[in-house]
């Protein structure tokens, strides 16, 4: 990450295979365009959408809806601790 304190973005499937939502960026891509991910209670069909620290992201996916706001971006998909780092997770 740099620290020249621009507005740092990734990718929406990066970030949510970087959280450890998906086991590939194939399968965030195909949840996205099948619709069931919204940012920041915005439909998203776009894997290429860009998300930022304070974005909401709604996934509906392996059976459960959960709202999660983005804390951090992540530079690499780490451990299970490291990608909970990433976001917090909002009360339905």
């Amino acid at each position: 990450m740099s620290d020249n304190g621009a507005a740092l973005t990734i990718r929406l499937d990066r970030w949510l295979h970087h959280a450890r939502l998906f086991r590939t960026r194939t399968l965030a891509s195909e949840a996205i365009s099948g619709g069931g991910i919204r940012l920041n209670s915005q439909p998203c069909r776009k894997p290429a959408q860009t998300v930022r620290p304070g974005d909401l992201v709604t996934v509906a996916a392996h059976g459960k809806v959960r709202t999660l706001r983005v804390l951090d971006l992540g530079e690499r998909r780490g451990p299970a601790v490291q990608a909970a780092g990433l976001y917090e997770e909002i009360d339905p």
